[in-house]
């Protein structure tokens, strides 16, 4: 349903809420009436092309009638880059003469039906160093894209540009935002006629809904002067913020075990709701503002697994009656993924749909344990324990993680996983290494750049652990991880061979010499370090995978995936990687797509011959 502040009668508004909450009533009794729009498989065969589905861009309109337009964003094998073209939901078929983009890394967003904002390739020079479009331009319908008048820019030297157009009981704000580096952005607002710079930190996260705006903090910062804790979130109204004189609350500080979600705020019409996280799992807080303060909620949560939230209706608009409403998904490691209707101010729920069950869970559990780095760093993992299973050196073990970027590994529910792993008696172990967002910002900040030998000291520390208190063995313990966890799977096995009995290294960076110059890497150098700079390249060269093959070393048989549709971690990693690994006599297996950009498979197909290769991998590694 769309979300944005467009104008809407009192009847059109009460026919729309009729319509949607009989639509959530079928959908919730089994019975939805599903209606086809466009068959994906059948585009691609009727042009020649494998098309994957990228998501779709809706006129904003509050009215059922009234959204009839879709900007539908299709890739070629799953590339990031992908086609725009403008589709009809009343004729179910492309638009003649409508909005159309050609193959790029492309974000649009609509103003109005026929006006558009487009971030786009638009030529020489309209890229930045990452490959990314850095020039913003409003697109009237009809106009030539090449006249259409340019908005917003960032610098070649920046990462990217992004706009949004978000909901306010005043009408729609306009907001425009350049990143300087992956961790950075700078900030402007359409106010007046005028793009106004909002001042707030570089590296704080701007949310902006319902006539807030929310920042959260990545560093200790004073604003209005108060000093205010890494991870807090503080909120003001926003036109107090565009116009130089915000009124902060603090809604939500970090505690030792608690954070807020990367972007975890949501915003209905009333409500504010947080998502957040205390020892790894997923928890919710609902904050109203009463006209004079903020009260706080604590909202239950349907178990301890992984939850996300999202707003259901418009609330901008006063007669939205789903202006409060949200849709919840919540899964665990056992439980598969529900998707259920709440509403603010009660903790009642309907259950709109549950996945059902891929695989028999019975008799499985799952504990979360701690294990202590080099450093002295308490680590937690997860260990999913199959059916029957105890404590053996014999167990077959996988254990993943990623540890990067902010990024927060909670429990969740994986079909091939539990059918390929655990009913096979296999154990599952998840690491909440730093460079994660777990447990806040200075979690990330222990392992950006020169510190990032502390994730992989985490890793090894938790394979250790595991080895200790034995739940496996090293002949029986396998690693995994993908992109940067592909980085740190990579890194981990040429410095602690020796622990483990199987690598699976999928679409990784492995050449931390050269990634700054392969497609995105330059956007990740705030992450990782700069090679060309001699006090970088120190740190990097200190664990980049491929300058630490060493043909005296004893690597179990490493298992190297990708994808030649990669656009944004070049294949070439993985594939130097196997040649090196080949030439100095270790063994190594590898593997290809020719589709399935970074997610490494384009469709179902691709999907599970991909998992039964990894799977089948892991078991001929490990197995008793």
């Amino acid at each position: 349903m769309p979300r944005t502040g467009a104008a809407c009668d009192g009847a059109a508004a009460a026919r729309f809420t009729a319509y949607l909450a009989q639509l959530l009533a079928d959908y919730a009794a089994g019975r939805p009436q599903w209606e086809p729009v466009l068959d994906l498989d059948a585009l691609g065969r009727a042009e020649g092309e494998s098309w994957v589905w990228k998501g779709a861009t809706c006129v904003p309109a509050p009215t059922e009638a009234a959204m009839d337009r879709c900007l539908l964003q299709l890739s070629r094998g799953g590339a990031d880059a992908r086609v725009v073209r403008e589709f009809d939901l009343r004729t179910r078929a492309f638009v003649p003469g409508g909005f159309t983009l050609p193959e790029a890394k492309s974000q649009v967003e609509w103003i109005d039906r026929d006006t558009l904002y487009v971030i786009t390739d638009v030529g020489p020079g309209s890229l930045t160093a990452s490959g990314y479009p850095r020039i913003v331009k409003r697109w009237a319908r009809g106009q030539p894209l090449d006249r259409a008048e340019t908005v917003f820019e960032a610098p070649a030297s920046h990462v990217y540009v992004t706009v949004s157009v978000e909901p306010t009981p005043a009408g729609a704000r306009h907001v425009f935002q350049r990143a300087p580096d992956f961790h950075t952005t700078e900030a402007f607002v359409l106010h007046a006629g005028r793009l106004v710079r909002i001042d707030k930190p570089a590296d704080a996260r701007l949310q902006v809904g319902g006539g807030w705006a929310a920042l959260q903090l990545r560093r200790p910062a004073t604003l209005g002067g108060v000093s205010h804790p890494a991870g807090a979130l503080l909120v003001t109204p926003l036109d107090a913020l565009v116009e130089g004189r915000p009124r902060y609350d603090t809604l939500f500080t970090p505690t030792a075990t608690s954070s807020l979600a990367r972007g975890g705020v949501r915003f209905l019409r009333g409500h504010l709701l947080l998502e957040r996280t205390d020892n790894v799992v997923g928890g919710l807080e609902e904050w109203r503002h009463d006209g004079r303060a903020w009260q706080r909620r604590a909202v239950a949560a349907p178990g301890a697994g992984q939850l996300a939230v999202e707003p259901m209706g418009l609330p901008a608009l006063t007669q939205d009656t789903w202006g409060d409403a949200y849709l919840m998904t919540y899964s665990d490691f056992l439980t598969p993924e529900s998707l259920l209707l709440g509403r603010a101010g009660t903790d009642e729920r309907v259950v709109l749909q549950r996945r059902a069950a891929q695989f028999d869970a019975t008799g499985m559990r799952v504990e979360q344990l701690w294990a202590t780095s080099r450093d002295g760093t308490r680590v937690p993992y997860f260990v999913v324990w199959p059916r029957g299973a105890t404590a053996s050196a014999d167990n077959p073990t996988l254990l993943s993680a990623y540890g990067g970027f902010q990024v927060s590994v909670q429990p969740t529910y994986q079909a091939l996983r539990g059918n390929a792993w655990l009913a096979r008696g296999g154990v599952y172990v998840v690491a909440n290494i730093r460079g994660g967002g777990e447990f806040g910002p200075a979690w990330h900040q222990a392992a950006l750049r020169e510190k990032r030998q502390n994730a992989f000291d985490d890793f090894i520390a938790v394979a250790e652990d595991l080895i200790a208190r034995r739940i496996t063995a090293p002949r029986h313990l396998g690693i995994a991880g993908g992109s940067n966890g592909g980085l740190l799977v990579g890194a981990t096995v040429t410095q602690r061979p020796e622990l483990f009995g199987a690598a699976l290294i999928q679409v990784p960076l492995l050449d931390m010499r050269r990634y700054h110059r392969l497609l995105a890497g330059a956007s990740w150098m705030a992450e990782y370090g700069n090679p060309d700079d001699p006090a970088d390249w120190a740190f990097l060269s200190k664990y980049s995978p491929y300058h630490q093959v060493r043909a005296s070393a004893k690597y179990p048989r490493v298992l190297l995936t990708t994808s030649t549709r990669d656009d944004r971690v070049h294949p070439g990693h993985a594939r130097k990687m196997a040649a090196r690994l080949r030439e100095q006599g270790h063994p190594v297996l590898s593997y290809e797509n020719i589709e399935g950009g970074h997610g490494g498979a384009a469709d179902a197909a691709q999907r599970a011959h991909l998992s039964a290769l990894e799977f089948s991998y892991l078991w001929l590694q490990l197995g008793r």
